[in-house]
């Protein structure tokens, strides 16, 4: 008789992570459904709850010791979906559609496919520090905030700025890594002032704060802000005790 080759069971503590990763796909499919159905408010809404997923599988696996390259691969499709296709799909629909023919539909396209070509160079040439290029969560959030803040650009000239966008990704543009922080080695003042200056953000520019918000962040890039260093408690090398105690 043959023995049934049964496979290894696979840990919970691998399966938790992967759960919440299926959380971020499954907002990122809905954000198209809704999309499909003219509902584009809320399939904006959506991508910015799959965020909480992105976050939190990642953080559950470390927490649980249940990384894998099995869920680093799940992770990244997840994530194309959600802040890939689905922005492009919501932009698609509210700005592009019926733009100079096909042009909104390989504009939007474009966005997508930087999306994809961003994550491959991540999983392949990913270094300590700074991103390289802009990640694709702050991307797909960034173009779809202008749906979420009620504003109706020109066909071209949101054209223009998915487009950027999309190239921004797949740039060398270095933005800060806030993932790199260790929950104790963090300045809790700084936390505290970003914290509320997120709450004023809000009281004050209300369904326009996430695009106020996003589109900081960008600019820091560009002006070498590293947000996880700045988040950072200063740290003495070993080599500057040992010269101050000599």
């Amino acid at each position: 008789m043959r023995r049934k080759n049964r496979g290894k069971p696979v840990p919970m503590r691998t399966i938790i992570p992967n759960m919440i990763t299926s959380g971020n796909m499954l907002c990122g499919m809905l954000s198209l459904v809704l999309s499909f159905h003219g509902q584009y408010v809320p399939a904006s809404w959506l991508i910015f709850i799959a965020v909480i997923f992105d976050f939190m599988d990642g953080k559950m696996a470390r927490k649980l010791g249940g990384s894998s390259s099995f869920g680093m691969e799940l992770d990244s499709l997840a994530d194309v979906v959600s802040f890939g296709v689905a922005p492009a799909m919501v932009m698609y629909s509210v700005y592009l559609k019926g733009f100079f023919g096909v042009t909104g539909a390989i504009v939007a396209a474009f966005f997508a496919l930087c999306g994809a070509l961003r994550l491959a160079r991540f999983n392949v040439h990913h270094v300590d520090g700074s991103f390289q290029g802009l990640p694709i969560p702050a991307a797909g959030h960034f173009v779809v905030s202008f749906v979420v803040a009620g504003i109706f650009l020109p066909p071209p000239l949101m054209a223009l700025i998915v487009a950027a966008t999309g190239f921004l990704m797949i740039s060398n543009v270095p933005f800060g890594n806030l993932k790199a922080l260790k929950p104790g080695n963090m300045d809790r003042r700084k936390a505290t002032f970003l914290w509320a200056f997120a709450f004023m953000l809000i009281a004050v520019l209300r369904n326009r704060a996430p695009l106020a918000g996003i589109l900081i962040y960008i600019v820091s890039g560009f002006a070498g802000v590293d947000w996880g260093k700045w988040l950072s408690l200063e740290t003495v090398d070993e080599e500057d005790l040992a010269e101050r105690d000599a």
